[in-house]
């Protein structure tokens, strides 16, 4: 349950003031390909820019190149963008036919993005400010978001999701202990501020499961603060594989398997194991006309990663399903 004055402190928070996160003018041209019904598109993209005087261009889905078309014929100035749409621009052969050059700020959301998946986009669009915002729906969305978009900008640190939105707090939870970790330790994330939700709607023992009596919202993410006060979140607490102890995380490897040019998507999940507990296994999607063998991708993550973060098994697949906000389903993939 979102409120009315929720989701006008949520986008006060990131327009508003003299030096705003989210760096928006009337002069600015939108990009909202990213469904309305999510929350991302709905705060971030929808009020936001309705909330500056933006012009806000509406693509009904993503299709490549119509996006493209669309960037070059309005000179589209901010795009929102989430983990599979920067995959396809990435992975395809025709963004050198169009003038994507208007695109002065893109902002990273909905689901971790890594490293080299983000390096490929800034290959693309040298010029652009790129930031990355970490938020939940519960959260009313936003927890944290890049300062990429201020006047006087600063590099952004790889990875980074920014620091807490103004007038809130933020604080790591060891959740065993319920004790708040000091900097560079990374455990939950938990959030607490006037945008936050009011609860689940007619279920008050979830809600009670997710706000402590403090009024905390726990948000299931991992992550940390670092010593600049920059936040980066690393997995989702149920989605951790704890292989012998060790914890791996999905998104890292994940990232790994995408830029390899014969692979067009991938998913990590876990898989019951007598010995480790839990081993990693990769779903892979091929790209297409590319052929690659369980043995080659398996040696390939083995190259760059520590024991306990080696692939165990390979799964070719089709696609990997997704929520439109770019999540992955992992319940769908698990065996």
């Amino acid at each position: 349950m979102l409120s009315h004055k929720g989701l006008v402190t949520s986008v006060a928070q990131q327009v508003d003031g003299e030096n705003p996160n989210l760096y928006l003018t009337s002069e600015d041209v939108s990009l909202c390909v990213l469904p309305m019904f999510h929350i991302y598109s709905l705060n971030t993209v929808l009020l936001c820019s309705l909330r500056v005087g933006a012009a806000i261009l509406i693509m009904k889905k993503f299709e490549i190149v119509a996006l493209m078309q669309l960037v070059q014929k309005y000179k589209v100035t901010f795009a929102p963008l989430v983990p599979p749409i920067v995959l396809s621009i990435t992975k395809t052969s025709v963004a050198e036919n169009y003038d994507l050059s208007s695109i002065s700020k893109v902002m990273f959301g909905a689901a971790p993005m890594g490293k080299e998946l983000e390096d490929a986009f800034r290959s693309l669009l040298p010029n652009a400010k790129l930031g990355q915002g970490y938020g939940m729906t519960e959260a009313g969305p936003v927890l944290s978001t890049s300062s990429a978009f201020a006047k006087e900008p600063f590099d952004i640190k790889m990875g980074s999701c920014g620091t807490v939105v103004r007038n809130s707090k933020l604080k790591i939870l060891d959740p065993e202990t319920g004790v708040s970790l000091p900097r560079n330790q990374p455990e939950e994330i938990c959030i607490r501020g006037a945008q936050t939700m009011k609860g689940y709607l007619n279920d008050p023992e979830a809600t009670d499961r997710t706000i402590d009596k403090e009024c905390w919202l726990h948000t299931g993410d991992v992550g940390y603060i670092d010593n600049e006060d920059e936040i980066f979140t690393v997995d989702r607490l149920k989605e951790m594989i704890k292989y012998k102890g060790f914890q791996v995380v999905p998104a890292g490897l994940e990232a790994m398997l995408i830029i390899h040019p014969h692979i067009s998507d991938a998913a990590l999940v876990s898989m019951k194991d007598e010995v480790a507990g839990e081993v990693p296994i990769a779903f892979v999607v091929k790209s297409k006309g590319c052929e690659i063998t369980e043995f080659e991708i398996k040696q390939y993550i083995a190259r760059q990663v520590v024991f306990y973060k080696r692939i165990n098994r390979v799964f070719f697949v089709d696609a990997i399903p997704r929520v439109p906000s770019g999540k992955i389903l992992r319940m769908d993939l698990r065996p």
